[in-house]
């Protein structure tokens, strides 16, 4: 039996994707992504699926584990994860491509992260006013 394993980042926010033989099936942690809520991040996640095609997806069990940071960031770490356990089960390169071009960060992570808090400010670039002059 063949499994493909994938992880990746975004944010603060790891996924970990098995994908193995089965009826496609896609589980982000123990949750069915029909059923997967909020609806803006299910669709999100479902687009690696979508490119891909019901020839290859119905083929593979999809199980994700994706923990730390908000809800965006588990869905866009989550795309990426199955976006990479895809192309390495298909070994296809046609599908890394239309991956590529359709959306970078499919296949590579994005770096940004939030930037750190300063003193005298209530965030990382707004400083305190200065009322004297």
């Amino acid at each position: 039996m063949k499994v493909v394993l994938a992880s990746a980042k975004r944010k603060t926010a790891v996924a970990r994707v098995v994908v193995r033989e089965g009826r496609g099936r896609v589980r982000i942690n123990g949750i069915p992504l029909e059923i997967y809520q909020p609806e803006l991040a299910r669709w999100k996640i479902m687009e690696p699926l979508l490119l891909a095609g019901k020839d290859i997806v119905s083929k593979v069990d999809v199980y994700v584990n994706v923990r730390g940071g908000g809800i965006m960031g588990q869905a866009s770490a989550a795309r990426t994860a199955i976006a990479r356990a895809l192309v390495e089960w298909t070994g296809n390169e046609k599908l890394r491509e239309l991956y590529s071009k359709y959306d970078r960060y499919l296949l590579v992570e994005d770096p940004r992260r939030t930037e750190p808090k300063k003193p005298r400010g209530r965030s990382a670039r707004a400083k305190r006013q200065k009322g004297y002059r």
